[in-house]
């Protein structure tokens, strides 16, 4: 199982934040984000039942696609100063289970996963857990995303036999469809004008942002305005959203072995003035 860290830590955050609870602990420290990840993460090792598992993050705002367009993500307010100290303790916190930490500078998490999840497909099944639909695009032989949902314990899992009945495309065409219709999440537009909708149905009908181009003299005017008026921003936003899974990180798969030492875990815990996670270790 590949845990995206970011997003289960900023989604534990904000689930326990909103009415001001960051449970500190008597030392002034908050750790309501790491708590309430550490309460989705255990719930998916009970669900999914992996045998290795390994926890990816983003190692800062300034990636490869910040260099390539300079407001990408530039929507996103700065973290909390509650949530900000949390991020190391998180990573201390998956540590004490023995579980790999994975990050490189100048990549996102998504790039790390995706890179990992291609190569131990080839003789794995993968688990990716993630609140994040930009990972769809990674669902594969051997590779399945689950989409974490309202509530604890609540999953949508997408695989190669279930994909094209819920999105209506394939996972690959999840890429030219954020082409086209941008990301307001990761602030970039695709094409001006064209919204989900439109930019789903024209991927339904021509398979890709290639076909589109290569026949754009038989789109409708208004839809081949759009594109020519705006093509270099789709070429852009179609390599923002594709995912890198070829990004210099390896991981031996016996330092993933989900094995750890409960008794430490359960200090750990002490330190931190938990109270209840115990029991589900």
């Amino acid at each position: 199982m590949l845990v995206d860290g970011m997003a289960l830590l900023f989604r534990g955050f904000f689930a326990t934040a909103f009415r001001g609870n960051f449970m500190k602990t008597s030392e002034g420290m908050p750790t309501n984000g790491v708590y309430q990840f550490l309460r989705y993460f255990l719930d998916a090792v009970h669900t999914f039942e992996p045998t290795h598992v390994i926890c990816c993050w983003d190692m800062g705002s300034k990636t490869f696609r910040t260099e390539m367009y300079a407001d990408y993500k530039a929507n996103r307010d700065k973290p909390p100063v509650e949530l900000i100290p949390q991020f190391d303790l998180a990573k201390q916190v998956v540590d004490h289970f023995n579980m790999p930490n994975i990050g490189l500078e100048n990549y996102e998490a998504d790039d790390c996963i995706g890179t990992l999840a291609k190569i131990y497909a080839k003789d794995h099944e993968v688990t990716i857990l993630t609140g994040d639909q930009d990972i769809l695009q990674l669902v594969d032989d051997g590779i399945r995303v689950a989409i974490m949902k309202k509530g604890q314990g609540n999953y949508d899992l997408f695989h190669q036999h279930n994909f094209y009945e819920k999105k209506g495309i394939q996972p690959k065409q999840i890429i030219d469809l954020k082409g086209l219709m941008g990301d307001p999440s990761d602030n970039y537009p695709g094409v001006k004008g064209i919204g989900e909708k439109t930019a789903l149905k024209l991927i339904q009908e021509h398979g890709s942002i290639d076909a589109l181009i290569a026949n754009i003299n038989t789109l409708p005017k208004g839809v081949q305005t759009k594109i020519k008026t705006n093509m270099d921003m789709l070429l852009l936003s179609r390599s923002l959203a594709e995912i890198k899974c070829n990004v210099p990180i390896t991981c031996e798969l016996d330092r993933a072995l989900w094995n750890y030492d409960r008794e430490r875990i359960i200090g750990t815990f002490e330190s931190l003035e938990w109270k209840y996670l115990d029991k589900l270790v």
